[in-house]
């Protein structure tokens, strides 16, 4: 047996570490290190931590079809969406994938048209799958599947899409963060700022039209003219900032309700000859970097934190699986602001 794997090695056949390795390694029983790796048992912390670092050293990786046969589970998630283009549900992924890739949980990602027919077929192969629980996302945090969900026998987290009552549900908090990106605006002095955002029957761009104007009245300032409701595109973007200007007096900052609205501003006022930051400040929604960084100037965004929502999401699921409470409800969580240099100050 020896000179066989001596032959495989030579011969540059790769050989995975078993949890008996792991064991003689870190100098415990097999039992032991079992129990350590999956954080069960009694034993010192010392004890876990140099079983852990064994099985770090080693590049251990557990049998996960053994492991579910012992603990009656696939140690697999399903992210199911309706984001078929991925602008938001990707983000959610790659935090996802990345929490439960350090609890050796993997994700299945499942992406199909806002077709009923097209998403049953999608939540079969993740029961198929025999996943553990279910992650439901989507394009826009007031719209959720075109079906009812039937009884899964799995628990389910909702992330950027609507969850129905007693649901987990975590979504960007809309409100504070455009209070926060006006707030911004106003500490550099500007006084005069205007909202441009997309259609009014999307609750996001409700949600961030009340936290302008909530930020403007709390600096006992006037809001500039109502919020402008349309499309999220850079078209409208485009058309709206000659109409600001072509109305007369001209607002010193705009915040829009998305990163593309905001760039076709920039272009519509570079080619009427206003300079941003300089005579108007500019600041978007989203952080698309796509669209942010190559904004001419860089662009100022407010970033909902995706990767974080999925993260959070994942966790949740985690211990729902595992049996532990978990307060139904909608966790609004925090977003960043970006600072680049269209709104006037240069970032880090």
């Amino acid at each position: 047996m020896a000179d066989r794997v001596s032959t495989l090695q030579s011969a540059g056949v790769y050989q995975r570490s078993t949890i008996r390795d792991v064991a003689a390694k870190a100098d415990v029983s097999v039992t032991t290190a079992s129990r350590a790796l999956n954080g069960t048992g009694r034993m010192s912390d010392e004890t876990r931590e140099r079983v852990r670092a064994a099985a770090s050293a080693l590049d251990y990786r557990p049998n996960s079809i053994a492991r579910g046969l012992v603990q009656q589970r696939s140690f697999t998630l399903g992210l199911l969406t309706n984001d078929t283009y991925g602008r938001f549900t990707l983000p959610v992924a790659a935090g996802l994938s990345a929490a439960m890739a350090d609890r050796g949980v993997s994700v299945f990602l499942s992406a199909g048209e806002y077709e009923p027919e097209s998403l049953k077929l999608n939540l079969g192969a993740m029961e198929e799958k025999r996943v553990d629980g279910l992650v439901i996302t989507g394009k826009r945090i007031d719209r959720g599947l075109p079906i009812e969900l039937p009884p899964l026998g799995m628990p389910v987290v909702y992330v950027y899409a609507s969850a129905p009552e007693g649901a987990v549900s975590f979504v960007p908090d809309d409100v504070n963060a455009a209070k926060n990106a006006v707030d911004h605006l106003i500490g550099l002095g500007r006084r005069k700022i205007a909202h441009i955002t997309g259609p009014k029957a999307f609750k996001a761009a409700n949600l961030r039209a009340a936290g302008w104007h909530s930020a403007v009245e709390g600096a006992g300032l006037e809001p500039f003219g109502d919020a402008i409701f349309s499309a999220w595109t850079e078209a409208h973007g485009y058309d709206m900032a000659h109409a600001l200007i072509e109305a007369g007096e001209r607002p010193d900052a705009i915040f829009c309700g998305n990163d593309q609205i905001a760039r076709g501003v920039i272009d519509a006022f570079a080619l009427m000859g206003i300079r941003v930051p300089d005579d108007i400040a500019i600041v978007g929604f989203d952080n698309w970097e796509v669209f942010a960084k190559a904004t001419r100037p860089p662009l100022t965004s407010v970033d909902m934190g995706l990767p974080d929502l999925g993260r959070s999401a994942g966790l949740a699921l985690l211990d729902m699986i595992d049996g532990k409470p978990v307060e139904p409800g909608i966790r609004q969580m925090p977003c960043t602001l970006v600072v680049r240099q269209s709104c006037g100050v240069k970032s880090d």
